[in-house]
């Protein structure tokens, strides 16, 4: 079993940053892809980014590529989501997932095995 716990959320202007962590514990995150995702008040869960099991590999949604950042410390057992040139279309809740995977890792929520209960991110325009 694995517990994640995101925190950094928050409320930010248009054009700033933020950097969310997510921390697990019960197991090391080291056998696990992981990935960030945000939900939006009645739009569907979406995929952002994800990371390999080593941080060898990092893939992300078109929306943020480009201004969002995916890192993993597998000796912190904490991945990071670091959020740069933020848009109020940015504004939701953001979840981080863990999936049990060494190979590489997934964009579809319904594989990801273990998920945090979220954080709040808002951009004002």
């Amino acid at each position: 079993q694995v517990q994640l716990v995101e925190s950094g959320g928050g409320l930010v202007q248009a054009g700033g940053s933020l950097r969310l962590s997510c921390a697990a514990s019960g197991r090391t995150l080291s056998s696990y892809a992981m990935g960030w995702f945000r939900q939006a008040p009645g739009k569907e869960r979406e995929f952002i980014a994800a990371i390999n099991w080593s941080g060898g590999s990092t893939g992300y949604a078109d929306s943020v590529k480009g201004r969002f950042t995916i890192s993993r410390d597998n000796a912190k057992n904490t991945v990071y989501l670091q959020m740069n040139s933020l848009k109020p279309g940015d504004t939701a809740v953001y979840y981080c997932a863990a999936e049990r995977s060494t190979l590489g890792y997934e964009t579809r929520p319904t594989r990801y095995d273990y998920w945090g209960q979220g954080t709040q991110v808002t951009v004002s325009s």
